[in-house]
Formats: C-alpha cells, structure tokens, sequence
C-alpha cells in the first residue's frame, strides 16, 4: 500500500521541524490496522508494517487522557537515530520517508516525523531490561530482598546509586496489564538458553553503546528496555530505542545519589501523579497544562542533547 522512497536515516544538522498538532488515535482508510499499544499504532501494509508513534502517554500501565505536544516525533525520531547510530546490531527499520497511496495525502501532515516503514518479525515475548543504577521497581526489591529480579547486589546501597555492571533483568511483557520482573531461568525456560544468551549480549552491548554517547552529552541512562524480534533466524531490535519512554535519563550535572535525580522522561508525570488521591487504575486523572509543557520540554531537551538536533514546532 505504501511506496518506498530512498531510505535516509540521517537527521539534519541544525533544526527538525514538528508536527503542529497532538496525534492521540490514527485510522487511515484502506489501511487495516493491527493494533493500537500504549503509544503506537501499527498498520499493515503487506510485507512491511507502518508504526505511528502518537502523543499518548502511559503512566503505571494507563493511558492518560491528555496528549504531551511532540512526544510520538521525539520517540520516532530518537529511535531512528540510535538505529542508524548501532550499526553492529540489524533492526527492523526501513524507512522514514516514503510516499502515501492515492486518497490519503490528507494525513500527510500527522504521519510526518512520528512514522516508519519495518520488517515485519515474530518479537520474543520477554522485554530486556538492563539496568545501571538502583531506581524504580529494582530499588524496591532490593529494599525488601537486597536483589533485583533475584541477582543479589552488595548491602547498603542507595537510590540511584551506581552498579557495579550494568544487569540485565529481563520482564513479561503485557500492552494493557503490568509487566513483570523474572528471574534469568525463567527467561531461558521462555525463549531458550541459546536465544536468551543472544538478547543478553546483545542487550548489554547496546545498552553500554548508548550509556557512552549520552555521557558525553550530559545525560546518564540509568536504565532502559529493548525489545528484540525474529526474521528468518536473525534477530533484530525492534519497537524503540533509548528513548524517554524506554528509558530512565537523567541528568549528569544534578545527580545525587540517595535521592531520585530529576530526569528527562516521564517519570515528572509519576511524580505528579503520586500526589494525587488516585488508585492507579482507569480512568486515568487529567495532567494541569503545566505539568503537560514541562514533559514535553523535557521529551525535547533529552533529544537534543543525544542527536545535537534542535526540534522547532
């Protein structure tokens, strides 16, 4: 349904123009689409899939009501540069630019900068998160058990305090539910010891490759997940990279250990919303306008810094 054009993965040099205005949901006509996650919508195109990344955010496993201006360019954008930056690794992408079919030029404008052409692949059903500092879900396990996802780690750390190496803590993955965290026998029982020994790898070996260029920028990756699929017996990253959504940044000039450092993703809007007198399930409450330009500035400013792009509504 879709017309390749030349694949171009690189981004320019000084300014990259957004999207004007919040995508939440997308259906293009004539296009069957195959699902809606958290943040993307993906469509099927025949041999390919197209994947629209929209302005939704997801917060403890909801769908919040209010778009963040930007977010789905910023994520889209993001992961193609990290895609293009990891030559050592295949992914599914193959490209960003392409020409829509007769009778949909309309949408033009709300697929620009949020939107790719992939492979289609079987994705192992196992995210891989490999984790550098103690934050999150792992500082709470490690204050009850003194380990994460079973790994025993030395006594009396502190929040965000650095790890030795860098843990791969693999998780179920769930696109409506709340994942969970298992231990490496059980991920091997999932996808094999051969193919779970390849997502480590492979894992750790990006994760170490990102961690060093966002250093360099002023950002520490505390953490992040990926997600791998199968095409013909090769495994591909797939879905997104080292984005804002996939990853806990922080920055390197304010961070404290002890204390959760402010970061560059979502984390401003759990932070809101644990003020709230809300259960965590839907409905999810409405986001002030503040906190909602204060995210996206924060969406902005992370890949900025990590491409040396600066984005211009």
């Amino acid at each position: 349904m879709v017309k390749r054009a030349a694949i171009d993965y690189s981004l320019p040099s000084a300014t990259l123009h957004m999207p004007h205005l919040p995508l939440t949901s997308l259906d293009l006509p004539g296009i069957p689409k195959l699902r809606s996650g958290k943040v993307r919508e993906v469509f099927d195109l025949g041999e390919t899939l197209l994947f629209v990344a929209t302005d939704r955010l997801s917060a403890f496993d909801c769908i919040l009501p209010d778009p963040i201006p930007h977010k789905g360019a910023v994520l889209n954008q993001l992961s193609a540069f990290w895609f293009q930056r990891f030559t050592f690794t295949p992914n599914h992408m193959i490209a960003l630019q392409f020409e829509l079919p007769e009778g949909l030029e309309d949408f033009s404008d709300q697929l620009a900068r949020r939107s790719m052409i992939v492979r289609k692949t079987e994705p192992l059903p196992v995210e891989c998160v490999v984790r550098g500092y103690l934050a999150g879900s792992g500082w709470k396990e490690y204050q009850e058990n003194g380990t994460i996802c079973g790994q025993q780690l030395p006594p009396h750390l502190e929040l965000a305090s650095p790890l030795a190496e860098p843990l791969f803590t693999p998780s179920t993955k769930s696109e409506a539910g709340h994942d969970r965290n298992i231990p490496w026998d059980e991920c091997c029982q999932i996808l094999g010891e051969d193919l779970a020994r390849k997502a480590r790898d492979l894992s750790l070996k990006i994760y170490h490759a990102g961690r060093e260029h966002a250093a360099e920028r002023g950002i520490i990756v505390a953490d992040t997940k990926f997600e791998f699929g199968l095409l013909e017996g090769e495994l591909l990253l797939i879905d997104e990279c080292l984005t804002p959504d996939s990853s806990r940044f922080w920055p390197a000039d304010v961070y404290r250990t002890g204390q959760s450092p402010p970061s560059f993703d979502k984390q401003f809007v759990r932070d809101y919303l644990e003020t709230l007198d809300w259960n965590k399930t839907p409905p999810a409450p409405s986001l002030p306008a503040d906190v909602i330009e204060k995210t996206s500035a924060k969406y902005r400013e992370a890949f900025t810094r990590l491409t040396g792009v600066e984005l211009v509504a």
